[in-house]
């Protein structure tokens, strides 16, 4: 029997709705293993924000394209890692059982990573105004959902000894899980880019319109 044949109906349509997205164009977005003991079914997508200088060494792309997406991008060097502005994991779920802590079929789970600057880093508030990113990524793109959770984390990072000369950096970072409103989780996708975005210090603006980059969260 085919393999594809014993994928539920409902998730392949979930997946179906994802390749749909249009997510942000600063956004790399490649689809990763994602973790076998969560759920029966699950799809996982890693995605990275550049500087504008990195961004224009590598091709963006977007939704979940398997095996299409394996390789190395021309252009890559060890000197991006320093350009880095956010990460993050993006995972769908699906359990046709409906576990109770869902209250639903479906289930997402991400996490977002960013280095903040000093003064947003050590503000008493940041994990509140990380959740308030989240929430309205949701709203703004209509993506109906309940049972929403998750936790925000200041991680405070030291050099010593050799590696002295380094600043102090902060780092932000959110799990969060949610579960959508149905098997259509195109509008999530897109919202959560727009989180990922977010959290690199690059805002959404409307189309058309070019953002300023003065500001920045490392």
């Amino acid at each position: 029997m085919n393999a594809l044949a014993q994928v539920p109906a409902d998730f392949l349509h979930a997946l179906g709705t994802l390749r749909k997205a249009q997510c942000r164009s600063e956004l790399r977005l490649d689809e990763i293993p994602a973790p076998s003991r969560l759920a029966p079914y699950a799809v996982a997508l890693g995605a990275e924000v550049f500087r504008q200088t990195a961004l224009t060494r590598r091709m963006p792309l977007h939704g979940p394209a398997a095996k299409a997406f394996a390789g190395e991008h021309p252009g890559d060097t060890q000197d991006d890692e320093d350009d880095e502005l956010a990460t993050g994991r993006f995972i769908l779920l699906h359990d046709p059982e409906g576990p109770a802590v869902w209250d639903g079929e479906f289930r997402i789970v991400t996490y977002i990573r960013a280095r903040m600057d000093a003064e947003m880093g050590n503000d008493a508030m940041l994990g509140s105004v990380a959740w308030d990113w989240l929430v309205e990524a949701l709203e703004g793109h209509s993506a109906a959902y309940r049972a929403a959770g998750g936790t925000a984390t200041r991680i405070l990072s030291e050099s010593f000894g050799t590696l002295s000369d380094r600043p102090d950096t902060i780092d932000i970072e959110l799990r969060a899980s949610w579960t959508p409103a149905s098997s259509d989780v195109k509008d999530h996708l897109e919202a959560w880019s727009d989180m990922v975005c977010t959290f690199a210090g690059l805002p959404h603006l409307p189309p058309g319109v070019t953002a300023l980059h003065g500001r920045r969260l490392t």
